[in-house]
């Protein structure tokens, strides 16, 4: 597993695909999905060029924080319990899986300052998957005003894993009309500038109906855990 190449790898299909429809490399940003790797491999990501890393429980997300915190920027992107808030809040600078208010209470009383969020939407509507449905997010929004530590930055979503890379493409399609919905309230704590959409599989797709951020494990980082 060499990371370095991996990164180049990914790094020049982005800059192929933005090519390809008109957009600027350099508006992506990938975040290596390092909850399948150890500390060591994700300080290779670091030191590969990587910026953003990404975790998806907060016991490892505090194990390697204590190791690497001052080189990289924190996203938590999996399931967030509202218990589970106050051992990341000081942790992080992106949360990726706000979907409802109790949570966005609780992410507001523990804040110092305010955290950039995405609200996770459920655009395929498997119930396997967490988030808000498409119908939910507009008066999800409206109702984080409240939430002076709460800053919407954008909307995430995960595609339905499939080779239909139309159905693919369509989840994608849906979540940037939500995006644009949601910034045409012109709410001042809801700029919602940001879509996370794409991972290992479906990264290119995503990118073309407007990704910035994505979010890559396996085809970065690895999985040295057995994980899917």
């Amino acid at each position: 597993m060499n990371v370095q190449e991996n990164y180049l790898t990914i790094r020049e299909n982005i800059k192929r695909i933005c090519n390809c429809i008109g957009r600027n490399p350099e508006d992506i940003k990938v975040i290596a999905v390092t909850k399948y790797v150890s500390i060591e491999r994700a300080k290779e990501a670091i030191a590969a060029g990587v910026h953003h890393l990404g975790e998806n429980r907060d016991e490892g997300l505090q194990a390697k924080f204590q190791e690497i915190k001052d080189t990289a920027i924190w996203h938590f992107i999996g399931t967030l319990q509202t218990r589970k808030v106050k051992s990341i809040i000081d942790k992080v600078e992106y949360i990726h899986s706000l979907d409802r208010l109790s949570l966005a209470k609780e992410i507001d009383k523990r804040a110092t300052k305010p955290i950039k969020c995405f609200i996770q939407v459920n655009v395929s509507g498997e119930e396997s998957k967490h988030g808000c449905s498409p119908e939910e997010v507009i008066d999800f929004v409206k109702g984080l005003e409240a939430y002076q530590n709460i800053k919407v930055v954008g909307l995430m979503t995960m595609a339905p894993f499939t080779d239909d890379q139309q159905l693919i493409r369509t989840c994608f399609k849906r979540l940037k009309m939500i995006q644009q919905e949601v910034q045409a309230l012109k709410i001042s704590t809801a700029p919602c500038h940001e879509l996370s959409m794409g991972m290992s599989n479906d990264y290119e797709i995503a990118i073309e109906e407007g990704a910035t951020f994505i979010r890559i494990g396996t085809s970065l980082v690895g999985n040295e855990n057995g994980g899917v």
